[in-house]
C-alpha cells in the first residue's frame, strides 16, 4: 500500500465530505431541522466537534477498504463502490433513528438520499485517485 497516495485520498475525501455536510446542513436542511428543535439534545451544539474526527476515521476507513478491494476497474467501481457502502451505512442508520427517534420519514427519505449522494462522491474521488494505471506505449 502506498501511505502518500492513502493519506492523500483520505484526505481528500474527508475534506470534500466535510464541506458536503456544511452545506447541506447548514443550507439545505435548516429548515427540516428547524421544525424538530423540540426533540434534539438541548446541548448538541457543544457536541458538535464530535462529528469531525468522525468523518475523518470515516474517510480513512473508506479509503482503506476500497484499496483493499480495487480492481482496478476505474470511475465505474467508484460508484459500485460508493453504493455498497451507502446501503451498508447510511439507509440502515436513516431507518434506525426513524424507528427510535419522533421523526417525520420524510426526513429519513432525505438523510438517505444525501448518504447516497455523499457515498458516490466519495466512491468517485477514491477511484479517480485510484485510477488504473495508463498501458504503457509499446
Amino acid at each position: 500500500m502506498n501511505c502518500k497516495r492513502f493519506f492523500v485520498a483520505s484526505i481528500v475525501i474527508f475534506v470534500v465530505l466535510e464541506a458536503m455536510e456544511y452545506v447541506i446542513n447548514n443550507y439545505l436542511m435548516v429548515a427540516s431541522y428547524e421544525a424538530l428543535k423540540a426533540i434534539w439534545r438541548p446541548d448538541m451544539m457543544e457536541k458538535m466537534w464530535i462529528f469531525h474526527p468522525v468523518m475523518l476515521l470515516v474517510s480513512l476507513l473508506f479509503t482503506y477498504i476500497f484499496i483493499k478491494g480495487r480492481e482496478n476497474k476505474g470511475l465505474m467501481e467508484g460508484v459500485r463502490y460508493g453504493i455498497i457502502i451507502w446501503l451498508f451505512t447510511s439507509v440502515p442508520y436513516s431507518l434506525s433513528y426513524y424507528v427510535t427517534i419522533p421523526i417525520p420519514f420524510t426526513l429519513v427519505v432525505k438523510w438517505v438520499a444525501i448518504g447516497l449522494a455523499e457515498m458516490l462522491v466519495a466512491g468517485l474521488l477514491a477511484a479517480a485517485i485510484y485510477k488504473p494505471a495508463a498501458p504503457k506505449a509499446a
